[in-house]
């Protein structure tokens, strides 16, 4: 078996068992393809069946050279994967990075905005422009329901249940969930339906997608973030952020304001409470707080 049948296998593997989205097939993918040039570098001609330990220790090593400890940690997570799946469909009977270490890493915090900043954002927005009260409903559809990107341009007509206050989304591995919606999502994204999309030539195919580029198709993601940073150098915001900033905002206004962390599960799409628990380490404050009001000896 060579190097392209391999990944092409476990692509199927991701994509049909495991239900995994395109965009973190892509991650594995390319994880495989630079141990494939460590490869062709160093001349060495070997096969996912035929590849041993040594030689895969000497990739992870010149990988620590260039990349940071998280992402070597990625690297080493996602080709492990690999090589499991070849071990699970009996191709190999080891898995050579079995008794290679991921390096120590903390648990890295996201990062989060104020409700202040996240005001200053979205008041920034010129409505001047048709792509205004765009740009408006997407920000608030992002912080107000705490998407990911993916599902903000996936996001269809069709998925709003306005009516019973919910959207439906469609997140990773195509799960989909029901969202709350509150009434200054529905009142914007109902500007931007009757005031902009409706006199948009919206092309073939895109005719139930809500959020529509200039061109009357779907957005990408690319241009989604690119809004978001455009916005934050205009109001001076000194911060790294992405559309995933609105969502971590999200979560953690929402547990700051007393909100169950299972329900706070629920409405991200998070399939292990251990994943939104990160949240409970973001503001010490609260947690003292709590102890304060609620204990008996205080």
């Amino acid at each position: 078996m060579n190097w392209k049948q391999a990944t092409q296998d476990y692509q199927h593997y991701l994509k049909i068992e495991r239900g995994l989205s395109e965009n973190s097939i892509k991650n594995y993918v390319l994880d495989i393809n630079k141990l494939k040039l460590f490869l062709t570098s160093k001349e060495l001609v070997e096969t996912p069946i035929s590849i041993n330990k040594e030689t895969v220790q000497q990739f992870i090593y010149e990988v620590a050279k260039t990349v940071n400890p998280r992402s070597q940690a990625r690297i080493i997570s996602g080709l492990k994967g690999f090589f499991n799946y070849l071990v699970f469909e009996d191709y190999r009977s080891t898995n050579p990075l079995d008794l290679i270490e991921s390096p120590k890493i903390g648990r890295k915090l996201p990062d989060t905005l104020s409700e202040n900043e996240i005001d200053a954002i979205i008041d920034a927005i010129d409505l001047s422009k048709l792509e205004g009260e765009r740009n408006r409903a997407m920000l608030e559809t992002l912080y107000g329901c705490g998407l990911r990107v993916s599902e903000l341009i996936g996001l269809r007509i069709s998925d709003l249940f306005f009516d019973e206050d919910f959207i439906k989304v469609t997140g990773k591995g195509d799960k989909q969930r029901f969202v709350p919606i509150g009434k200054i999502n529905k009142k914007y994204i109902g500007i931007y339906r009757k005031e902009v999309r409706v006199h948009q030539t919206i092309q073939k195919g895109f005719e139930d997608t809500l959020f529509l580029n200039r061109r009357g198709k779907q957005l990408s993601r690319a241009m989604v973030f690119t809004i978001i940073k455009q916005l934050a150098e205009k109001i001076g915001l000194h911060k790294s952020i992405s559309p995933h900033t609105f969502r971590h905002s999200f979560a953690t206004h929402l547990l700051q304001n007393g909100a169950d962390l299972r329900a706070i599960q629920q409405m991200l799409g998070h399939e292990n409470i251990t994943t939104t628990e990160v949240y409970m380490h973001l503001d010490r404050t609260d947690l003292a707080n709590t102890l304060h009001k609620f204990h008996p000896r205080n």
